[in-house]
């Protein structure tokens, strides 16, 4: 890292959307600790690095278009079964829903 150059921010997560809000409310309590724990993981990683996590398995959703205004939507590993639907805006991660049918998440339903 340069001498001057300021570090890279952490993500910060916007978990506002309602249809985030109303998919967490339907998950079971286990599946929400699950998610909190992927949750907290993010906010302690830069951009860098969340697109270098094997584990959150960053992907480019390309059979769903984004909203308008928006580049691209994002899926995102949040447990073994449930994946994450957003995007990066700045240093946010804007989770849309979480999607406990993995395929679904794809609009392969």
């Amino acid at each position: 890292m340069a001498r001057n150059a300021k570090p890279e921010p952490l993500v910060e997560l916007d978990l506002n959307s309602p249809i985030f809000q109303s998919s967490w409310e339907s998950l079971e309590p286990t599946e929400q600790e699950k998610a909190f724990a992927t949750f907290e993981k993010i906010t302690q990683l830069t951009w860098n690095q969340v697109y270098r996590d094997k584990g959150l398995r960053w992907e480019k959703i390309h059979s769903i278009p984004a909203p308008k205004g928006i580049d691209a939507l994002y899926s995102f590993r949040v447990s073994k079964s449930i994946r994450g639907i957003g995007f990066r805006e700045d240093h946010f991660l804007r989770v849309l829903l979480i999607e406990p049918d993995h395929d679904a998440a794809y609009g392969k339903k």
